[in-house]
């Protein structure tokens, strides 16, 4: 494969929490030359027929509401189409039309529009924080407020605007469940905490919640935390799914516009600045996850090649007993045989053999350039 023709995420492997929209992120990974592991932490269950949402739309067309903050599209048209099987379509459309529209991004601006409706303002951060602002800067004492959830809980934003002696009407539109499958989940969790996956994306603060939880129900919490904290990257779409992160000491990386393209960007960035070049033996050798890219041409290597060129990495230029090779070999054995079995593969897969040199009756060596330094160490 010529190294002009793989993407910035050739070699990586990323996990997708996501339920809604993961094929679409999926999508533009894969385009990005990364490996997929498709992981629905939660799913999402419409509320149509749900009693909760009948009653709150009820409420607001026998008592039209002075402001309306809707906080997603796939939420607002959820609601304008069960109000429409419930024969209450035009009844809504007339109360919202009356009402203060509050839109949090510019897909929920097209969602307002597509139903006949215009915004009266949105937010250029796309933040409910600053939706709440604007709210309070405006006065609320006295206003009807009708908040479509979003799925996941708006901490302090409702008992802020009761606060300030609004009259709270929540819309609650669809509900975060766990998965019906669970497999998935507990494979991404085992991977992550393998460092079989370089990093992981988070598109809401309940997939995290969700993933945490079942990790701690398998009693692996512990060791994903310190896969996330020291090796596996947790990319965010933005600053509220990456908080139940945050509040446990693991750094994110985020977008500064919280949409999936933006993310997928900041992964492009990331992950190849974590993979260090090395000189070796007159080429450039660069480890990804499961890859390696030799003077720019990318090269898959199996999972016992890659152990072994990671153990070499980390002491360049270092013999590395074969002990400490047979070690590292996953599901090895006491026979060093299998380091040299591996190691023959190894130097298939990289296509250039010299880059590791066999030291008779000690080991073997990565062949750094003398022009490097020896006694440096690799922390990829």
């Amino acid at each position: 494969m010529d190294g002009s023709q793989h993407g910035p995420l050739a070699g990586f492997t990323i996990g997708v929490t996501a339920a809604r929209r993961a094929d679409e992120l999926g999508t533009l990974l894969k385009r990005r030359g990364g490996s997929v592991v498709h992981a629905p932490a939660l799913r999402i269950v419409q509320l149509a027929d749900d009693a909760e949402l009948l009653s709150a739309t009820k409420e607001l067309i026998a008592r039209a509401p002075d402001v309306v903050v809707a906080t997603t599209a796939i939420g607002f048209r959820g609601w304008v189409e069960a109000a429409d099987g419930w024969g209450r379509g035009e009844e809504l459309l007339t109360c919202l039309r009356g009402a203060e529209l509050l839109a949090r991004g510019p897909k929920v601006k097209g969602a307002i529009r597509a139903a006949g409706l215009i915004e009266e303002w949105s937010p250029t951060s796309e933040s409910m924080a600053e939706v709440l602002d604007r709210l309070l800067g405006e006065g609320v004492e006295g206003r009807r407020v009708a908040l479509q959830l979003h799925g996941e809980p708006l901490p302090g934003f409702v008992e802020a605007l009761r606060a300030g002696g609004a009259d709270v009407v929540v819309v609650p539109v669809y509900r975060w469940m766990p998965p019906e499958d669970i497999a998935p989940v507990d494979r991404l969790i085992d991977a992550t905490v393998a460092r079989a996956v370089d990093a992981v994306t988070f598109t809401s603060a309940p997939a995290v919640a969700s993933l945490l939880a079942r990790a701690e129900e398998r009693g692996r919490l512990p060791d994903l935390l310190a896969a996330l904290h020291h090796d596996v990257l947790a990319a965010c779409v933005g600053p509220v799914t990456a908080l139940p992160l945050q509040t446990r000491g693991i750094d994110t990386v985020q977008p500064e516009r919280f949409r999936l393209g933006p993310l997928v960007q900041v992964l492009c960035q990331e992950l190849p600045a974590r993979a260090r070049p090395l000189p070796v033996a007159g080429h450039t050798l660069e480890i990804r996850g499961h890859a390696v890219l030799v003077d720019g041409v990318l090269r898959p290597v199996p999972p016992a090649g890659m152990a072994l060129l990671k153990t070499l990495v980390r002491r360049p230029g270092w013999v590395v007993p074969r002990a400490e090779l047979l070690r590292a070999l996953p599901g090895a054995g006491r026979d060093e045989h299998a380091v040299e079995t591996a190691m023959a593969r190894l130097r298939t897969s990289l296509g250039t053999p010299k880059l590791i040199t066999t030291v008779v009756k000690r080991g073997y060596r990565l062949a750094l350039d003398p022009s490097a330094s020896a006694d440096s160490t690799y922390g990829g």
